[in-house]
């Protein structure tokens, strides 16, 4: 039945392979989280751990165990607190407006009296005070009872959530000390072709530290930037503010004075022109500088998504992932780009036309942030 038995014997175990890999694969399922977190760890701070081992000449579990330390204190514990922070001052705001707060309504007729202007211009579409007030009111119980249920659904899961961070260290450690010897057996264990592979790891891992450094980072930056100045100036519920500001940050553009704009003029009309005056100037000249200023410092000669992409990858990843989507959607679109990026590369050795499918920062990495203009094919 069959002429070639070791042709078969190929087909059977690569049969095998298949399904041994789907199980095991379907076994961790339920970790999947656990395992990309900690992933995300190993590619964000394995430099780090190469500079421990390579410069310092650290033995490599000190080296990774410093490692996982370090992101523990800067990374995992602040955005701890930050999450804690932000969902008690949103419970804090649900609970004044469920008990019939009239702030709405008070800001609504302040901005009224301060910008005529504005009334009639809405009074044209059909919105008058009254209606403005009820939509605000709403929308806001609806938003504050939604976190509010989360929060005590965060507290009564953190036995869970402290489980999860133990196995995401404990992976971390694991993943950063043998990174270098699992990216070989992968590169081996892969069909794709060995040279094809390693460029796909290394480009892979330099646009996702890229992208993390000059988009999240500096949205982080820019979000905490405006939480200080929300509380130097006596402004309610300064954390949940940063935190919208660095969820803002991630749009091109705006960002950031979606929220800080219209709390100064707020400010403005409502009688406080010092508070409203700072917060501008701080605003365009602080917080509205800090992308131009850091962004160049920390990407550095990296490549990186551009902008409208990071955006669209973080929201489409937030809607499809829930919260481990403002990772998981970068990188979505990372592969997608190094994927595209090596694919053009290889026609383009094969015919001297050019791609432009992508800017240059992104198909020549090693022009960007230096403002030179693409090498020659």
């Amino acid at each position: 039945m069959y002429d070639d038995p070791r042709r078969f014997e190929a087909r059977a175990f690569l049969l095998l392979l298949a399904a041994a890999t789907i199980l095991f694969g379907w076994l961790l399922f339920p970790f999947f989280d656990v395992v990309f977190w900690a992933a995300v760890i190993a590619v964000l701070f394995g430099p780090v751990n190469g500079f421990l081992r390579d410069r310092r000449g650290l033995h490599p579990n000190l080296a990774s165990g410093l490692t996982v330390l370090l992101c523990l204190l800067v990374i995992i514990l602040p955005l701890a607190w930050l999450l804690y922070s932000c969902l008690q001052e949103a419970a804090a705001l649900y609970e004044r407006l469920a008990a019939g707060s009239s702030s709405l309504a008070e800001a609504v007729d302040t901005l009224r009296e301060a910008f005529p202007a504005v009334q009639e211009w809405l009074a044209k579409y059909g919105y008058d005070a009254a209606r403005i007030k009820a939509q605000l009111s709403q929308a806001a119980l609806t938003v504050g009872k939604f976190i509010a249920s989360n929060t005590v659904a965060f507290g009564g899961g953190a036995a869970h959530f402290l489980t999860n961070l133990a196995l995401v260290l404990y992976i971390a450690f694991f993943l950063v000390r043998d990174g270098e010897w699992l990216k070989r057996v992968l590169i081996r264990a892969l069909p794709f072709g060995d040279q094809r592979e390693e460029l796909l790891f290394r480009k892979f891992a330099g646009v996702m530290r890229a992208t993390v450094k000059g988009s999240l980072l500096v949205a982080m930056v820019q979000g905490a930037l405006g939480g200080l100045i929300f509380w130097l100036l006596d402004i309610r519920a300064p954390v949940l503010w940063g935190v919208a500001m660095t969820l803002l940050s991630l749009i091109p553009v705006v960002g950031a004075a979606l929220v800080w704009g219209p709390t100064a003029l707020f400010l403005l009309a409502a009688g406080h022109p010092w508070q409203g005056a700072i917060l501008i100037v701080y605003g365009a000249g602080v917080i509205g500088l800090a992308d131009n200023l850091l962004r160049p410092l920390l990407v550095g000669r990296d490549t990186k998504l551009p902008d409208f992409m990071v955006l669209l990858s973080t929201l489409g990843g937030f809607i499809m992932f829930g919260m481990d989507g403002f990772v998981t959607g970068p990188t979505l679109a990372v592969l997608f780009v190094t994927v595209w990026q090596i694919f053009m590369d290889e026609r383009e050795q094969e015919s001297p036309v050019v791609t432009e499918s992508f800017p240059p920062e992104v198909r020549h990495p090693e022009n960007a942030g230096d403002g030179s203009s693409p090498k020659p094919e």
